[in-house]
């Protein structure tokens, strides 16, 4: 309280301004860079880590020396029960990978999901998930007649079984897209471009989806560098999209669509016909969603 000299009246101060809290938007989220990491870490340690719980005790049961890498690698890819024991628990660590993110994302339920991470389309379409599927898959054929094709040990698993086939369309349409996106455009983006900007975190995300992934694109050290350029150009535009519109949505529409068609190409593939020319592989457009 304040006295007024004049007249010795009290007079009430002025309210303390009010403080008004950060909107919490995809572009300002209410995690850090470094939550961000251990996040793109702990995905990765599912997929690893979850398969192998199931997959060892398996190959304990068959006595297969883990040490003998040539008797190990002919039974993984041959053996049905262990070709099912490498991809079925992977559904398990994108559950596990979304629950993560639901708590990072929410801050245990103090925000909204699909808010925070932006769940607009803001002018994408359908159709144009489309196109863009049609011209990354022109793109993958130009690559592929003029660098070649490296075979990889993910298509061994594909080709020696049918099952196999169709759990790989499957999480590849179903489950890979969101939570890809989750954890590359939605967390480590939304993260990155608010402390380094849109260019460097547009380079960032887009060079790390693509180089985590080249292992699987490589059989003894040597890239399949038309699957890897091709991936390179998926990742940017996913990233660029999500940079443009501010939302994560489109890049799972996207993501989804690019999936699905490459998955029924992938199921169909022993009803078309055969040629002698050089073609994308169709599994190898889906290889990436294992990381």
């Amino acid at each position: 309280m304040a006295i007024n000299e004049s007249n010795e009246e009290w007079i009430a101060p002025p309210p303390p301004e009010k403080i008004v809290p950060p909107v919490i938007s995809p572009n300002n989220p209410p995690w850090n860079g470094w939550v961000a990491i251990g996040y793109w870490a702990l995905s990765v340690l599912f997929i690893v880590a979850v398969p192998a719980v199931f997959l060892m005790p398996y190959l304990f049961s068959q006595h297969i020396n883990l040490q003998d890498r040539q008797t190990l690698n002919k039974f993984i890819f041959s053996d049905p029960t262990a070709i099912v024991l490498q991809l079925a628990p992977v559904i398990l660590a994108h559950v596990l990978t979304l629950v993560a993110g639901w708590f990072i994302v929410t801050r245990f339920n103090r925000f909204s999901f699909r808010q925070t991470l932006g769940w607009q389309m803001d002018g994408f379409r359908i159709w144009h998930a489309v196109l863009l599927t049609v011209a990354f898959y022109l793109f993958a054929f130009l690559m592929t007649t003029l660098l070649g094709k490296v075979e990889n040990d993910f298509e061994r698993l594909i080709d020696a079984s049918r099952l196999a086939v169709y759990l790989v369309a499957i999480l590849a349409t179903f489950t890979a897209p969101l939570v890809e996106e989750v954890v590359y455009r939605g967390v480590l983006y939304s993260a990155f471009q608010r402390k380094f900007g849109i260019t460097a975190s547009v380079i960032f995300v887009t060079l790390l989806f693509t180089i985590v992934h080249v292992p699987q694109y490589s059989q003894n050290s040597v890239p399949d560098y038309a699957s890897v350029i091709t991936l390179l150009v998926v990742s940017l535009s996913l990233t660029l999209i999500r940079a443009g519109t501010g939302n994560l949505l489109p890049c799972i529409v996207l993501h989804t669509v690019f999936n699905g068609i490459q998955s029924l190409m992938l199921i169909l593939e022993p009803l078309l016909p055969s040629s002698d020319t050089p073609t994308p592989d169709p599994s190898g457009f889906i290889h990436h969603i294992f990381k």
